[in-house]
């Protein structure tokens, strides 16, 4: 899971392996869930299920029942099963590596072997060496390489390697550095499978990237109106360098649930908004846990994020995700037989492992 590869990237970018792959396997461009953000992708590929499902919906929200704002981050949040449950009741092992140790967190349980870049095994430290600054280019080759080199150690039946987004939120696809990062993924990732024999690789992404140039502030738009409400940042997470907690897709819980209807009025009116739905329609609209959700779900026109300006500033150059302008995925698959088995999203990766590796 190469996080936040925007298609964009592969066709700006030389990448020889990832290129090979694709030549000699298959290609595709699929959809990612919404919203486009790390958690649920990522919970969505480890599971092979919709949201609606595996109940991860952000990746931060409101507990309405107990009243609180808190970081998705625990496997507890989970409901459905993932495909290391379904490997380990085979018998089989499995090993999670990723850049961003909150992935280690949520999908952790239930491998045989999980660290992150920031919560390295002493193993992995002695196989690639210290691991890089998480705001770095060089983090994630860090993480495949340590995965290569666990895999290499022994056996896992299934690995999956998940990196972090930094690069692709500072540089667009067009900027000399994101050409080197590009670079430096693609010669671990070609490395990793010219070293482990008979590895079958599928590679996608969460989500895109946009540039962002505009935030609104909902509260305040609704303030005007007469209409109190809290709105919840569902792409909050510990990583503030990549996003400053602002993206396209925001959770608003009403003070007065009565007033829906006019504060879905007064949203679809704001410039900007592209899409608010209430919560049973946004819950059927994106295949998302109705009762996780806010009381609107709101998207953003492909240059707005969601935010508070008495708690951030617009960063200059923002590049962020979370809104349907940041669905379109890559889906590459090499060595494996992946013929009749449609790929259109990157939720297919994980149905493919439980249907066809583990089924």
């Amino acid at each position: 899971m190469i996080d936040g590869l925007d298609p964009e990237y592969l066709a700006a970018c030389p990448a020889p392996n990832l290129q090979r792959f694709a030549r000699d396997g298959f290609h595709v461009t699929g959809g990612g869930m919404m919203p486009s953000v790390t958690n649920v992708n990522n919970t969505t590929m480890v599971t092979g299920h919709y949201p609606a499902q595996h109940g991860i919906v952000s990746n931060y929200w409101l507990d309405r029942q107990a009243g609180i704002e808190e970081y998705v981050e625990s496997g507890e949040f989970i409901c459905a099963d993932t495909i290391f449950a379904q490997c380990r009741r085979q018998g089989g092992t499995s090993l999670l590596a990723a850049s961003k140790d909150k992935l280690r967190r949520l999908l952790g349980d239930d491998t045989d072997l999980a660290f992150s870049s920031e919560n390295p095994t002493s193993d992995s430290v002695a196989a690639a060496g210290e691991p890089p600054h998480i705001y770095s280019l060089e983090v994630n080759a860090w993480t495949i390489n340590a995965a290569r080199s666990a895999l290499a150690a022994r056996h896992y039946d299934l690995a999956f390697i998940a990196t972090t987004d930094y690069a692709m939120h500072t540089y667009g696809p067009d900027h000399p550095e994101s050409r080197r990062h590009i670079a430096i993924l693609d010669a671990a990732v070609g490395q990793l499978v010219e070293d482990i024999p008979d590895v079958q690789i599928l590679i996608t992404a969460d989500h895109g990237m946009s540039d962002k140039r505009r935030m609104l502030h909902l509260p305040s738009i609704l303030a005007k109106r007469g209409i109190g409400a809290r709105a919840i940042p569902i792409i909050k997470d510990l990583y503030v360098v990549h996003h400053s907690n602002l993206g396209g897709c925001i959770y608003v819980h009403l003070d007065d649930p009565g007033s829906l209807d006019d504060a879905l009025g007064a949203l679809r009116e704001t410039d900007g908004v592209e899409e608010a739905l209430a919560r049973a329609a946004a819950a059927e609209r994106f295949s998302l846990m109705e009762e996780r959700l806010g009381d609107i779900v709101v998207t953003g026109a492909p240059d707005v994020v969601f935010g508070d300006p008495r708690e951030v500033t617009l960063p200059a150059g923002l590049r962020s995700h979370g809104s349907a302008h940041e669905r379109q995925v890559p889906i590459i698959g090499y060595g494996g037989d992946f013929g009749g088995f449609e790929f259109r999203e990157n939720r297919d990766l994980g149905r493919y492992v439980s249907e066809r590796v583990l089924g």
